[in-house]
């Protein structure tokens, strides 16, 4: 991957989006705490509260503040008008404060906070669009960021119009609709960005090389083709359809899964740092939600669902982003202040920004709860549950203090 000094942004641009989403995931985990799992549904306002917040403020920031670096990188075109992530971070928190308050307290604030949302996300999504733009010819990486896009610009457009029936000034099919909204959202968006961007990040930081892309490139296409099935399953109520859409999205993860294996096996770096650790972790959540979810589709027990959703959000997708934290934001804070001086003075080495004690205890608390939290949620037993958030609140505040030592490392 090259990196210049043409296309990367300024990191005082990146570096709010990274603070604001490690300070809202500390900050959500300490809301499992008020949380009752034999109560938690997808239609629960506590439950909807806490995936906004969690998704938004956490999934979401960090992702669009990784995006301002890894767009121009992997189009190797710079940004249209950077200037503009200025201005997403505070849209983005502003809605999210909004909506997670509706959810909680004031319904009729959801439409307020959603508009706001949806306009940092429009933001966005317009200016990526005009950068790709600028590219002249498309591969397999740019091809996954135009289609997760897309996804997401159709998972927003209905997530308003929940908003408003939530709020009572529509009357639709929340539950129906939120189905479309979950999966164009979380596994169009979210789902497609990780599979297309660990494409790019992992062989670069594992140094691994002379592998087929045969397997993501059949996932990629196979997982579209499921959400689209089970978004056209929440409009025409067929579950030969809906569940088609299942079946090929739990293909899609299962093909994805074995090109990281591949991934994996002809890796050259062969270090078990906390990157490496966070990784397998990850990956080893994805396997069980994969399990888990084909159980499902044969025996609908509702707290599977529940104990599924949490590894895949909580397991996969956060230890996926806060591994790769782990490496992009040293070497972002390298890049800045110490490249300049390479060959003119001594300058840190990459390893040396990384607080390896604290990552390792970060990551033994938070392993940990993530897999006891799974447990109480599986079996219906609260204080388990509530034992592993109290883990999981633990390393939260280790990765807190790990990020923010490593911004402001001189």
């Amino acid at each position: 991957m090259n990196i210049s000094q043409q296309f990367a942004p300024p990191f005082k641009l990146i570096s709010p989006y990274f603070i604001i989403g490690i300070f809202v995931l500390s900050f959500s985990t300490f809301l499992l705490f008020g949380m009752d799992i034999s109560t938690a549904h997808s239609l629960n306002s506590s439950t909807l509260a806490w995936v906004h917040i969690f998704l938004l403020g956490f999934v979401m920031m960090i992702i669009f503040g990784a995006m301002a670096q890894l767009v121009p990188v992997v189009l190797e075109v710079g940004h249209f008008a950077v200037d503009l992530y200025y201005i997403i971070y505070p849209l983005l928190f502003i809605g999210t404060v909004l909506m997670g308050i509706g959810f909680y307290y004031f319904p009729t604030l959801l439409p307020f906070g959603g508009v706001i949302a949806f306009v940092a996300f429009s933001i966005f999504l317009f200016e990526t669009f005009l950068t790709i733009l600028k590219v002249k010819k498309l591969n397999f990486i740019i091809t996954t960021v135009l289609i997760a896009n897309i996804f997401l610009l159709f998972g927003l457009i209905i997530g308003i119009v929940l908003a408003l029936g939530y709020s009572g000034i529509l009357d639709v099919e929340i539950y129906k609709l939120l189905k479309a909204h979950v999966f164009l959202v979380l596994v169009g968006y979210v789902g497609i960005t990780i599979m297309g961007m660990s494409l790019v990040l992992l062989p670069m930081f594992w140094l691994s090389h002379s592998f087929s892309w045969i397997y993501v490139k059949s996932a990629l296409t196979i997982l579209c083709f499921g959400v689209l099935l089970i978004v056209l399953s929440s409009f025409i109520n067929i579950k030969f359809i809906e569940y088609s859409g299942y079946i090929l999205s739990f293909t899609a993860l299962i093909l994805y899964f074995f090109q990281i294996f591949i991934i994996y096996k002809t890796r050259v770096r062969l270090e078990v740092d906390i990157y490496f650790k966070s990784m397998v972790f990850s990956y080893f959540c994805l396997l069980i939600s994969i399990i888990m979810g084909i159980i499902y589709i044969f025996n609908p027990y509702h707290n599977l669902l529940l104990t599924l959703s949490w590894l895949a959000i909580f397991g996969f997708i956060t230890f996926v982003i806060t591994g790769h934290m782990y490496k992009i934001v040293p070497f972002l804070v390298w890049f800045e202040r110490f490249s300049p001086f390479v060959g003119k003075k001594k300058v840190p080495m990459l390893s040396d920004m990384i607080p390896v004690k604290s990552a390792n205890m970060q990551f033994f608390f938070s392993t940990l709860g993530v897999m006891i939290s799974a447990i109480g949620i599986l079996f219906g037993v609260d204080s388990i549950f509530k034992s592993g958030i109290s883990l999981l609140s633990i390393g939260a505040i280790f990765l807190l203090k790990d990020i923010l030592y490593m911004i402001r490392f001189k």
